[in-house]
């Protein structure tokens, strides 16, 4: 009985014996993301844009290949783009700021919820 418990077999050698997927860098509002494929992704809020549409990025600062190759933008790669289809509008958690003076019974408590846009990734376009 194999349990994969280094005997060469098991889930975790299946996986590292797979091919690795296609991947890309892609700068999404100011931020780099590693994204690949039918990935889900929580980005800040992109304005003017709405749920449903698709986009394409072509802000592509790397992207790697099935085959084990890279390719490293200066500063971005030529021919690469990200189509992607924004799934929802929403605001983050919740963040507390308290802000306290000490032994001046000053005390400061306020809340902030960024908005944020939930997409997918639909397609890696290398060259």
């Amino acid at each position: 009985v194999d349990v994969g418990r280094g005997c060469g077999g098991g889930a975790a050698a299946a996986a590292q014996k797979a091919a690795p997927e296609s991947f890309a860098v892609v700068k999404i509002n100011g931020k780099q993301w590693k994204v690949v494929e039918g990935d889900s992704v929580v980005v800040d809020k992109i304005k003017h844009h709405w749920p449903g549409e698709s986009l394409t990025f072509t802000d592509v600062l790397l992207c790697g290949r099935n085959d084990g190759s890279t390719m490293v933008g200066s500063p971005f790669v030529e021919g690469a783009s990200v189509e992607v289809v924004i799934e929802q509008k929403t605001k983050g958690p919740k963040i507390f700021v308290f802000k306290k003076r000490r032994r001046k019974n000053s005390r400061r408590f306020r809340g902030f919820r960024a908005e944020v846009s939930s997409i997918r990734i639909m397609k890696l376009n290398l060259p």
